[in-house]
């Protein structure tokens, strides 16, 4: 159990995930959590819900932290940061998981050494999710492992050398739960209009993909199998599959899923810069 206290500026759906993920995990007690919000009732609800200690004033819930979890959306960043300058112990670690953040925008809207730029994605609200960091050269060994302890407890977490990997990975694995939502959407959609009750049709499309993902985990693991493999094993000459697939493919699904992708890396590059960056209406065949 880690011994540190842990506050998080930022009560939101996220924030909670990280403090029930430390407490589901008995990785953390509640007395040794500080939710702060704008909001009195947010962290009164929590209180109740998880017994974490609640603020409502930032600068005091971090006032004796060994870990501050920046955990706000990116437009109420700067704000946050002026408040909080000056007031973080300097011993403390700083884990920030606001998308598009850059290390030394924190490092010195703070004026803080120890910092970590993270990308968790929605399924971390239920231990499944996969989360993508990076740390500030002062970040010391020991702060190292308290980072991949709480964001272990969201599910898997993977550090990176470069800090460009972060942006990347926003708009990947952290934007990426979005587009498997609305192709769940499409699909069931379709389903209603071939003619099956919504609630059959939600339930044949929940089960295709978690069997999809399940089976491709089980013989990728076994012999490496790659997943263009695998939609070729289902896709046979002139049946049902490859009909479909030949319908996906001049609609353009690869071309818009990568434009997507694409799109919401720019976005990422310009909340951190804080101006517009230009989407090229053509991605490169590199690129």
């Amino acid at each position: 159990m880690l011994s540190q206290k842990i506050a998080f500026i930022g009560s939101g759906a996220m924030g909670e995930a990280m403090m029930a993920g430390l407490l589901r995990g008995r990785l953390a007690s509640p007395e040794n959590l500080h939710a702060s919000d704008v909001r009195a009732e947010r962290v009164e609800e929590l209180h109740r819900k998880y017994g974490v200690q609640p603020f409502v004033d930032n600068r005091a819930a971090v006032q004796v932290a060994d870990v501050v979890v920046l955990s706000i959306k990116p437009q109420r960043l700067t704000e946050v940061l002026r408040g909080l300058k000056g007031a973080i112990p300097e011993k403390a670690l700083v884990l920030s998981i606001v998308a598009g953040a850059t290390v030394t925008k924190i490092s010195q809207g703070l004026n803080h050494k120890a910092v970590i730029r993270s990308m968790p994605n929605t399924p971390a609200q239920i231990g499944q999710g996969v989360t993508v960091w990076f740390p500030s050269a002062a970040v010391t060994p020991a702060q190292l492992e308290t980072a991949k302890t709480i964001l272990g407890a969201l599910g898997e977490e993977i550090m990176v050398d470069d800090e460009s990997y972060l942006d990347m990975a926003t708009a990947l694995s952290g934007t990426g739960p979005a587009y498997v939502f609305l192709f769940m959407e499409a699909m069931i959609d379709a389903g209603v209009h071939l003619g099956f009750s919504r609630h059959v049709a939600e339930r044949l499309v929940v089960q295709t993909l978690r069997g999809a993902v399940n089976y491709y985990e089980s013989v990728h693991r076994a012999n490496g199998t790659h997943v263009a493999a695998l939609r070729n094993q289902v896709t046979s000459p002139g049946g049902t599959s490859a009909e479909a697939l030949y319908y996906l493919e001049k609609a353009g699904f690869r071309t818009a899923l990568s434009r997507a992708i694409w799109a919401a890396y720019q976005r990422s590059l310009e909340l951190g810069r804080e101006k517009p960056v230009h989407i090229p209406e053509k991605i490169s065949e590199g690129g």
